[in-house]
């Protein structure tokens, strides 16, 4: 779901509106999309994809994968605007500064409602997944990141406790099943492993409410990195960061906006980094790793990738070691 406005930024920001405008109404007259109007907007459009659009976009190769999000009758699309909308504004913010300073990042390089198994039949769904390519003069660095967005639709206890979900994503191992008809054992690991060289970073969105109240908010998610072992754990591995939405639009995203959920002043969201090892944790030892499991510092990522060798077995390990075993 997008505005006018928000697809002609998105796709076409040097031409006029009605490049959009105009394929977007003949879509409509074919029943592949429709609209409805924003309250208190001047008349703001809010497109959606149909039933019978959902249908045909999922066949396309840029979007092979992808789930659909059709919204089924002109009723239930007030409803689910708002939401949508925030995200998309996160996005555009993303967007222009990537055009801005030369760096990689488009409108494919953002996937809405990325699912992820969490064991027992649960699952954790972030709001995007975003790719972020950083150029430099003699070097590409590829960065992802889990976007949260926060409208204050929530309590405050529930938004940190999100950060539990994210640290058993970061344990989480499924069941190994032997592989039938074939002597090579199946290669053990954290279940992202299949998807990411690392885990991406955990950015937090927040907006629609008083200043006060979102640093009120981004100071319970800090409390929950320092109080809770596992969250403390994959802070130790995984950058962590929270900035308002206003910030985001107004200075950029690689401005100084976001405040690390471990310690540190306001930094870019590049530049976020993993929190120093907590020395007064257990020492680990040979029997807190997973068999043959080993982890090595990426200057590149900024965090620790874990390196499983081919023929390593083990059972599972994360919940019983409290996940502080895991350490570069």
């Amino acid at each position: 779901m997008a505005t006018t406005s928000q697809l002609h930024d998105l796709l076409r920001p040097d031409t006029t509106r009605q490049t959009v405008s105009a394929p977007l109404n003949k879509l409509r007259r074919n029943g592949l999309v429709d609209y409805t109007v924003l309250p208190q907007s001047n008349r703001t459009r809010a497109w959606y994809l149909t039933s019978q659009g959902a249908r045909l976009a999922r066949d396309f190769p840029a979007l092979r994968g992808r789930p659909p999000y059709p919204i089924t009758s002109a009723t239930a699309a007030p409803l689910k605007t708002p939401h949508p909308l925030t995200v998309l504004r996160t996005h555009l913010a993303f967007v222009t500064d990537a055009r801005r300073r030369g760096d990689e990042h488009g409108h494919l390089d953002w996937t809405l409602e990325v699912s992820h198994p969490l064991g027992d039949s649960e699952k954790i769904i972030t709001d995007a997944l975003m790719h972020h390519t950083l150029t430099g003069e003699d070097r590409r660095t590829k960065l992802r990141a889990f976007v949260e967005a926060d409208r204050t639709t929530t309590s405050s206890e529930r938004l940190a406790a999100e950060l539990i979900e994210y640290a058993r994503l970061w344990s989480h191992e499924p069941q190994q099943v032997e592989r039938q008809r074939t002597r090579q054992p199946a290669v053990p690991g954290a279940a992202w492993l299949r998807r990411y060289p690392v885990l991406p970073r955990i950015l937090s969105v927040l907006t629609t409410t008083t200043p006060h109240v979102m640093g009120n908010r981004i100071g319970d998610l800090q409390a929950m990195v320092a109080q809770h072992p596992f969250v403390g754990t994959l802070a130790q591995q995984v950058p962590l960061g929270a900035a308002t939405l206003d910030d985001l639009e107004h200075q950029g995203p690689t401005g100084d906006v976001w405040t690390p959920l471990t310690s540190g002043d306001p930094k870019p969201w590049t530049q976020l980094r993993p929190a120093p090892e907590r020395h007064s944790r257990t020492r680990r030892t040979a029997r807190q790793y997973p068999h043959g499991l080993k982890t090595r510092h990426c200057p590149e990522h900024g965090q620790a990738v874990l390196v499983v060798p081919r023929a390593a077995r083990f059972r599972s390990w994360a919940m019983r070691s409290s996940m502080a075993a895991i350490n570069p």
